[in-house]
């Protein structure tokens, strides 16, 4: 996939950016467990597949597919882990500074990963 169409950047942007609305909509009215759930689904991911087609074709579109679905899988794993570490160092150092070591440590999973992986 070397280039991307200016529609599928557009779709990408407001089903992503909508998904996101939507969450915060359903948050403030009827609660933020309830809309941490919808949070939680992989808007943005389903975005990007479901766009996908608009710039590839043939098997490289399988290819392309296949290769995203495993990026986000990597980085749902990631990101539940760097959220099990901000419930840890959170209960035991305060939020401004479990927060800080939680992120600092899914940066690096995140490069480590990217370089030695990806």
């Amino acid at each position: 996939m070397d280039t991307l169409s200016l529609f599928g950047i557009i779709i990408r942007f407001l089903l992503g950016g909508g998904a996101v609305v939507a969450c915060t909509v359903i948050s403030k009215k009827v609660g933020s467990k309830i809309g941490g759930v919808f949070a939680a689904f992989p808007a943005v991911f389903l975005a990007a597949l479901l766009t996908l087609r608009l710039d590839v074709k043939g098997m490289d579109l399988i290819h392309q597919s296949i290769t995203l679905s495993q990026g986000a899988l990597v980085g749902m794993i990631i990101n539940i882990m760097c959220t099990i570490a901000v419930v840890y160092f959170s209960g035991r150092l305060g939020w401004k500074k479990g927060l800080t070591r939680s992120l600092v440590g899914w940066f690096l999973v995140s490069l480590g990963y990217a370089v030695f992986i990806g």
